[in-house]
């Protein structure tokens, strides 16, 4: 009986973690300049609803980017760019992304109500246990320090009504429980977490 396709492919991002980086096809600046023309030169997007790519881990960027060339996250520009590339250029893509500095936090704090009601968000469905305390992420938890507020929200909405698919269930099952306020204090608070 073969696995599912998701499990294919997080098996495939582990087996790639192993390896050790060879020679590509295109360096990886190079292959990356039309991806970061969206989410800025360096990983720090300006643009409303795309994420901010500095500093996020890397096992989690490759991962994402063999969901995307395998059309598990088909959407665009991103699966049509990454069409034909092979594992070592995206494992040295995700390497150069993971380089790129840390997004600055959104300036301003949040309302104490909010944030109170947060942190009580956090530790009930254990943000802080996969995204780690300082929410900088790690393995296949992305990076949500100082995320760009518009994506954060935009992507908590698609994992509540599963637009937004995930390998692992987990982010679809905490949104699920969410209010749209709740994810909007989650999104604001987040946007400004150093």
């Amino acid at each position: 009986m073969r696995a599912p396709r998701r499990t294919r492919v997080l098996i495939l991002a582990a087996a790639l973690g192993c390896l050790a980086p060879g020679a590509s096809a295109a360096p990886a600046e190079e292959r990356l300049t039309p991806c970061l023309a969206c989410h800025g030169e360096r990983g720090q997007s300006v643009t409303p609803d795309v994420p901010s790519l500095g500093a996020q881990p890397a096992f989690y960027l490759l991962t994402q980017l063999i969901m995307f060339r395998e059309r598990i996250r088909p959407i665009e520009p991103m699966t049509q760019m990454l069409r034909g590339a092979s594992d070592e250029e995206l494992r040295g893509m995700a390497d150069f992304i993971a380089r790129l500095p840390a997004p600055p936090p959104l300036a301003g704090s949040v309302d104490p109500g909010a944030a109170e009601r947060v942190r009580l968000l956090i530790q009930q469905h254990r943000c802080n246990f996969c995204h780690k305390p300082d929410f900088s992420g790690e393995e296949n938890a992305p990076r949500l320090a100082g995320q760009r507020e518009d994506y954060l929200l935009k992507a908590l909405r698609g994992y509540k009504d599963n637009t937004r698919r995930a390998y692992e269930p987990q982010m679809a099952d905490v949104a699920t429980a969410l209010s749209d306020a709740d994810c909007a204090d989650l999104a604001a608070f987040l946007a400004r977490a150093k």
